[in-house]
């Protein structure tokens, strides 16, 4: 996949990991299509990094929505070449509260909803759009990478809803890219451990650093960049499809 050429959709794109990734794609010289809610820095994002980014408002919960965002961007670009899924919540919640009410069944479709399906969802109507492309070289029509977490294999306390749909993500990568294998659409999803992202910016020192304890080197925090970089690599090399790469310094969750 030629990067400097590529029109991208990436959804959670208006900060966070979803943000590194679109200012590396637009650094690279392609065109990138942000997909975050209405309430998001989406269109201050578009107005830092200029014409090659633009700011599509979408709920990925909502199907007619993701539609008709999907359509506009495939006609304002001529087509998409890259789709990253980057757009997620992670609300936590233990299986019996301290009151002994049970999980939450409205917060646990919540959860899948927006993480899994709208995932699925975003990257069905990329796929129907990539397929159409001329192919390039050993007939690549298109790159998917999605974006699950180390609590698909180690999932913490309180973390029943979000490591199931991660988990989802993960259990989906290999099926849905040997799915598009004949079209030329390569399917990837990375792994990332405890990132520095925004919801940790003001958390204070002693708690960062329990976190960037789990890893076993470097002892830190991951960073969107390097995020980013794995993205970028992964759309870039024919050669990886179907897997799932962990970004984590080597660390393991605890249970806590």
């Amino acid at each position: 996949m030629d990067i400097s050429h590529s029109r991208s959709v990436v959804t959670g794109g208006a900060s966070g990991l979803g943000l590194a990734v679109v200012e590396r794609l637009v650094a690279a010289g392609g065109q990138v299509a942000i997909f975050d809610l209405p309430s998001s820095a989406g269109a201050e994002v578009v107005d830092r990094l200029g014409d090659s980014a633009v700011f599509v408002p979408v709920d990925v919960s909502d199907t007619e929505g993701v539609a008709e965002a999907v359509a506009h961007v495939a006609e304002a670009f001529g087509g998409i070449d890259v789709n990253v899924n980057c757009a997620g919540i992670a609300p936590a919640a233990r299986m019996l509260g301290r009151d002994g009410e049970p999980f939450s069944l409205d917060l646990f479709t919540a959860v899948l909803t927006v993480n899994l399906v709208g995932t699925f969802d975003v990257m069905r109507r990329c796929a129907a759009i990539m397929a159409d492309n001329e192919p390039g070289p050993d007939g690549e029509r298109g790159a998917i990478v999605n974006v699950a977490s180390v609590a698909a294999f180690e999932g913490q306390v309180g973390q029943a809803a979000y490591s199931a749909s991660k988990g989802g993500i993960v259990g989906m990568t290999l099926p849905i890219a040997r799915d598009l294998a004949s079209r030329g659409i390569r399917v990837n999803t990375v792994a990332p451990g405890i990132m520095e992202t925004p919801l940790l910016a003001g958390a204070p020192d002693e708690l960062k650093e329990s976190l960037a304890a789990v890893s076993v080197f470097p002892k830190r925090l991951g960073l969107p960049d390097e995020f980013a970089a794995l993205v970028l690599h992964v759309v870039g090399n024919m050669f990886i499809n179907g897997e799932t790469i962990r970004l984590d310094a080597g660390g393991r969750l605890p249970p806590h």
